[in-house]
């Protein structure tokens, strides 16, 4: 999958967010330790750095959310993580995303700090963002 479909992706799973473009993903899929997962239906982009590895986003477009696609893809993150050496994974998500944080709940994170007003919305206001971990298996 190419930036600009991921791109056009992302614009469609965060709507109310500031989309980010085709350069933006561009420049994160080909960083140093990047670990790109992509299906039809979206897209995952990580990176590990030495030991610790993170989720930089996850996003799937909305005529095919719940359906097990950021299950997947997450779950490929975690695999290529674990490969590459890392031996916990953290990521991001804003307190009022119950959909991710119900499957991220799913895959044994856990909160592990808070960033108030982390996300801006175009409504004026902003939403905290959870970090959360998992502790990854690296047998």
């Amino acid at each position: 999958m190419k930036a600009a479909e991921m791109a056009r992706i992302y614009a469609r799973a965060f709507a109310e967010e500031r989309a980010w473009t085709t350069d933006e993903i561009g420049s994160l899929v080909t960083a140093n330790g990047a670990i790109i997962v992509t299906l039809d239906q979206g897209f995952a982009i990580g990176r590990v750095t030495l030991d610790e590895a993170e989720v930089i986003t996850i996003a799937v477009d909305p005529d095919a959310q719940r359906r097990g696609h950021g299950n997947r893809l997450l779950q490929k993150v975690e695999e290529r993580a674990a490969a590459k050496g890392a031996r916990v994974l953290f990521l991001e998500v804003a307190a009022d995303n119950t959909a991710a944080l119900r499957l991220y709940g799913s895959r044994s994170f856990e909160q592990v700090g808070i960033r108030p007003h982390y996300y801006p919305r175009q409504n004026g206001i902003s939403a905290d963002a959870l970090v959360m971990q998992k502790l990854l298996d690296r047998t």
